[in-house]
This record gives C-alpha cells, structure tokens and sequence, in this order.
C-alpha cells in the first residue's frame, strides 16, 4: 500500500469535506471539528450525493441529498447496510494529508 500526499489539511476548514482525486482514485476527506481526519469514497451510494458537500459531525457525515448519515470510521451507514469505502489517512508532521491507497 503506497502513501500519498493530496494537499495540506489547513485547505480543509473543521467540519468540511474536500474532493481529490489520486492515481485515478477520486476520494472525499473530512476534517472534524475534533481536528481528525478520515477518507472516504465521495458520492453516497444511495443516490450518488457529494458527500463532501454533506454536514461532518464528530465522526460522522450526512449526505446532502436523502439525509442518510454514515459513520466515518468504518463507513457504515446508520440504521441501515448501506457501506462507504474508507481509505487510510494520516497527517504527516508539516501538515500534508497522506492518504494510503
């Protein structure tokens, strides 16, 4: 599994989420209001929402489209069998998001 760098994660305001697009892979990266980072696919799979554009809780994120939340963590939705891929991601000590693909 290689790392790579998609940008500085003070791109991403607390509670947003941003697209970008990696050897092809486009994914969706969440910053939380705790300050944690996670990476998902970045359309809901129930209508194709932008997750991105959707509201970021502590550590969750609600489609903009149909409502239907999702846990960021394991990329299960809530009260239902929908499932997001994740991805890992970390921020390296200057800033960088390191998204592993």
């Amino acid at each position: 599994m290689n790392e790579y760098p998609i940008g500085a994660l003070a791109q991403i305001p607390k509670g947003e989420g941003r697209n970008f697009e990696v050897e092809g892979v486009k994914v969706a990266v969440f910053h939380t209001q705790r300050g944690e980072i996670f990476a998902t696919q970045p359309d809901c799979p129930h209508r194709k929402g932008p997750l991105a554009d959707g509201l970021v809780g502590e550590s969750t994120v609600v489609c903009p489209l149909h409502d239907r939340s999702y846990d960021l963590k394991s990329g299960k939705e809530l009260g239902a069998d929908c499932v997001l891929k994740t991805y890992r991601v970390r921020t390296a000590p200057d800033g960088t998001i390191m998204l592993a693909l």
